[in-house]
């Protein structure tokens, strides 16, 4: 399975940035997770392969959306109103069963990371 995330990049406070992620796996949860430097990885978003069920980390609640095209096999998280406190390493995620869940050690494959940073 390959995971393959990009959109990346340096944006102002208050920016918008759409990151993509191109999955090899046919089915499963999707997910955002993000590392800032000095700190653990922590979960960001997540998704179920239908679409219908999603669940957010507190801190991105109303400022990032996650959505999914599984003809084309692409998670995409749309995050608004960018803060610095967003600036980390965002990794996308998958598990191949259908329980979203939030531990990051719930899921088998990873992407490479893509940098986001959010200057003030």
């Amino acid at each position: 399975v390959q995971l393959q995330a990009s959109g990346g990049g340096l944006v102002q406070a208050g920016d918008s940035l759409r990151l993509s992620c191109i999955t090899s796996l046919r089915t499963g949860v999707m997910a955002w997770f993000r590392q800032a430097p000095g700190k653990e990885r922590e979960f960001v978003v997540g998704i179920t392969w239908s679409g219908v069920s999603s669940s957010y980390a507190d801190s991105v609640k109303s400022r990032f959306a996650i959505s999914r095209n599984n003809a084309i096999k692409t998670v995409y998280l749309q995050m608004n109103s960018l803060k610095p406190e967003d600036t980390a390493v965002y990794y996308c995620a998958a598990r191949s069963l259908g329980v979203l869940t939030k531990p990051a050690t719930d899921y088998k494959y990873w992407g490479q990371g893509t940098l986001v940073t959010v200057s003030s």
